[in-house]
């Protein structure tokens, strides 16, 4: 039985590892990815990049096969995270909460917080990195809960680990613990992350390099909270990543291929004004 216990722990660990390192193998996919063009502050062609380029398609792969990949590991994990030795340490009891509290509420506040004072102390970029950041994460969340919705996976906590494949299409609108796939939490975190590694990118091109890994480790960690936590599944967070990577990118992208949308010209009231050379100049109001 402990033979057997040690094979479990040791196969769960190795899984552990793999979604820690998917996450840094995945980065330069990611973060090659950033649009640098359209800062807000120079002048803009009328001409607009491609919404979808190959590297989106190379990112979706990795990120649909990391999820596939999980799938028959989810049990080993859970038992192994579920072991009252690992739940006992301190460090990783706090750290877990820690994080958890960063990617929800504190995604919400962070973003909040940084549009006002943008907003207020008349910081075009600040409003804007709240802003879109808020905007990515709200997004990030809707498709989420559609997806949890229907899905209607149940957590680990109903069955201790122990039943990662019990699936109930739908239930997921009735009951919360049966909103396992995918987590909210993590999608949040790289919702969070690609937006202010996207936003920062365009003003600083060399940033990537440096607010990338910071922010995307961050939100691996958030992960990894929710599955020490027995909320979620390995493979819950891998897909949870990828909504949320998908909707920070994609959202900022957007916002700023389209500087005119009604939103920005709401809360962010940005000013489009066309030059002589066909293109335009893209400003906010305040």
């Amino acid at each position: 039985m402990e033979v057997d216990r040690r094979k479990v722990q040791s196969r769960a660990s190795r899984a552990l590892i793999a979604i820690s390192l998917s996450a840094t193998v995945l980065q330069p996919v990611v973060l090659g990815a950033q649009d640098v063009k359209d800062p807000r502050d120079t002048t803009h062609a009328q001409h607009q990049a491609p919404f979808f380029i190959a590297k989106d398609a190379y990112l979706a792969a990795g990120f649909v096969v990391g999820t596939i990949v999980l799938f028959p590991l989810d049990r080993s994990i859970a038992t192994s995270l579920n072991d009252p030795n690992t739940q006992a340490n301190r460090f990783f009891k706090n750290a877990s909460t820690g994080f958890e509290a960063i990617a929800s509420p504190g995604a919400y506040i962070i973003g909040g917080s940084l549009y006002v004072v943008g907003r207020v102390g008349k910081m075009e970029r600040i409003a804007d990195l709240g802003w879109h950041g808020t905007e990515a994460v709200v997004f990030a969340q809707g498709l989420t809960q559609v997806v949890k919705g229907f899905a209607g996976r149940a957590r680990p906590s109903l069955s201790k680990g122990r039943d990662p494949d019990d699936w109930v299409f739908a239930r997921g609108w009735v009951s919360g613990d049966w909103t396992s796939f995918p987590s909210g939490h993590t999608s949040t975190a790289f919702a969070a992350a690609a937006a202010v590694t996207n936003e920062t990118t365009r003003w600083w091109p060399r940033s990537t390099w440096i607010v990338g890994p910071i922010m995307y480790t961050g939100a691996t960690a958030v992960g990894l909270s929710r599955m020490y936590h027995n909320k979620h599944w390995g493979s819950d967070v891998v897909l949870g990543a990828a909504i949320g990577t998908f909707s920070g990118r994609k959202v900022v992208q957007y916002v700023h291929g389209h500087p005119g949308n009604i939103i920005d010209r709401v809360m962010l009231r940005t000013r489009v004004t066309p030059t002589a050379d066909g293109g335009y100049r893209v400003g906010l109001s305040f």
